[in-house]
């Protein structure tokens, strides 16, 4: 994706386009499943942690990216579908596997269907399936 094409979404969602903005931006659209801060300090070793966090943090206040944790304890992100406003039909189930310790996304399976007692207001939902996904099944099936 262009950096000009990066910067208008950013602006979509009333962020300022800056060049650490953008590379976080473009680190995640590259991304086939969520990320944690540990996998982006990875890919961005030119980034410093606290500048990837802070990047994140105001991603998550503008709704450019959601955030659940994934079991361990660890927040994944991933991007945000919505072109502005963010609603809860972006919320999907993950799973997250014990063996690789990669989360996916499962966007197929839609998530259950529930209502909150009076007073109760929902933000967010986090629904994580834990498990092993099918490539370390294989790799398991080949040890035994």
């Amino acid at each position: 994706m262009e950096t000009n094409d990066l910067a208008d979404s950013l602006e979509l969602k009333g962020v300022k386009p800056t060049a650490n903005r953008i590379l976080v931006l473009k680190a995640l659209k590259e991304q086939a499943c969520p990320v944690s801060l540990t996998d982006l300090e990875d890919i961005l070793a030119t980034m410093d942690k606290s500048s990837i966090f802070r990047v994140l943090t105001l991603f998550l206040e503008h709704d450019i990216v959601h955030s659940f944790e994934d079991g361990r304890g660890i927040l994944n992100y991933e991007l945000c579908t919505s072109k502005t406003v963010c609603n809860l039909s972006d919320a999907h189930i993950h799973f997250y596997c014990e063996s690789c310790r990669k989360s996916f996304c499962m966007d197929d399976i839609p998530l259950p269907e529930f209502e909150l007692k009076p007073g109760f207001t929902m933000r967010s939902v986090s629904f994580v399936i834990k498990g092993e996904c099918p490539e370390c099944g294989r790799k398991h099936k080949n040890i035994i």
